[in-house]
């Protein structure tokens, strides 16, 4: 048994605690939020994300709340045409998409979580690797020291700062909006049960619907490009008119989608280049800290959790001696991976026309060592 600390109570974070305690190690979740509020959106579950939390204990709770879409479609932005459709509930994949809200994947991972794992109001001030472990400071001065420490603490990671050093991000040129609307609202517009990409005439403009709480919310995401960002703050109030005039060339039903919103929030879309490593000594990352990507694949979550699983994988029946190893065998399985969904994210053109999708939907998180245990 392993006594682990993880920085970061999001996602990839919560994940790794569930997968890590199943491991049977005593688990420490760092989280700065005194509370877990209803904010963000939306996080879309594909097939292999789902896979992976069904393999948590928490599938019967994600499908409370969540929509499932039947269809991942691809439109064209003035013509309306149907360039490509992949069924998304059908037996291709072992599990469905599902389209849920972040605070409602919060709630079902960290309430899977025993009393004391999650300490939620503690900031990390610092961690220090040292030999067979790692210490982490609280902001409050408390000290407690681990086997290993996890940063899974977003694009701005105190811990990969720590292991790399200073790190910007990089502005991508984009900025993106964000809104949700109820489905009552828009009664008369199509395919809002289906998860649907607008392919604008350039690869900076795209428009993204999908159902959110059991079909009851549509969310809409969109990108403009955007010179520089100079605003303070990482989500800020977004100006509905100005994006309207922005697709006022998109066809009918995308204008009309638009027409729904009554309010948007904007951010700057960020990226770094895919790292060689990802651990020294007893600390690793997982998650944005590791690859953050723009959306576009819709997997920035989804490679989190994966992550999770697998490094709780590497880490099975593991001592102290053994913790580098044991790293080095999750950035082996996971790094060509998640590099290429960044790039391909990047490039943006993925589904855009039929291609294969199993190299990213038929993922299984749960079976990456499966050859190596039959061997």
């Amino acid at each position: 048994m392993l006594k682990i600390g993880i920085c970061g109570g999001g996602v990839g974070g919560l994940v790794a605690a569930i997968a890590l305690l199943k491991q049977g190690h005593d688990v420490t979740v760092f989280e700065r939020a005194r509370q877990f509020g209803r904010i963000g959106a939306d996080i879309n579950l594909t097939p292999n994300a789902v896979h992976a939390l069904d393999g948590l204990g928490i599938g019967a709770a994600l499908r409370e709340t969540a929509a499932r879409p039947h269809y991942r479609i691809s439109r064209t932005w003035d013509t309306g045409e149907e360039t490509s459709r992949l069924e998304m509930q059908g037996g291709r994949y072992d599990a469905p998409q599902l389209t849920i809200h972040r605070a409602d994947l919060i709630t079902a991972l960290s309430t899977a979580l025993p009393e004391g794992v999650l300490r939620l109001g503690s900031s990390i001030e610092k961690v220090e690797p040292v030999e067979s472990g790692a210490t982490v400071t609280l902001a409050d001065g408390r000290k407690q020291s681990f086997d290993l420490v996890i940063g899974a603490d977003g694009i701005h990671s105190e811990v990969r700062r720590v292991l790399f050093g200073e790190d910007d991000p990089k502005y991508t040129g984009l900025v993106s909006y964000r809104a949700v609307f109820p489905r009552e609202r828009a009664v008369d517009i199509p395919n809002l049960d289906s998860f649907t990409k607008w392919w604008g005439a350039s690869a900076d403009h795209q428009l993204v619907v999908f159902p959110l709480l059991r079909g009851e919310e549509v969310f809409v995401f969109a990108t403009t490009p955007q010179e520089a960002w100079s605003e303070e703050g990482w989500t800020l109030p977004g100006d509905i008119d100005e994006l309207r005039a922005i697709y006022a060339g998109f066809h009918p039903e995308a204008r009309a989608i638009l027409d729904c919103c009554t309010e948007v929030t904007r951010s700057a879309l960020h990226v770094r280049e895919p790292m060689e490593r990802w651990s020294k000594g007893h600390v690793t990352i997982l998650g944005d800290a590791a690859h953050p990507m723009v959306p576009f694949m819709a997997q920035g979550a989804t490679m989190a959790i994966e992550d999770g699983v697998v490094l709780a994988l590497a880490l099975a029946g593991t001592d102290v001696a053994g913790v580098p190893a044991a790293l080095a065998r999750y950035e082996d399985a996971r790094r060509d991976r998640t590099a290429r969904v960044q790039r391909g994210s990047l490039a943006n053109e993925w589904l855009k026309k039929p291609e294969n999708a199993d190299w990213v939907y038929a993922y299984k998180a749960w079976d990456v060592f499966a050859d190596d245990a039959v061997a």
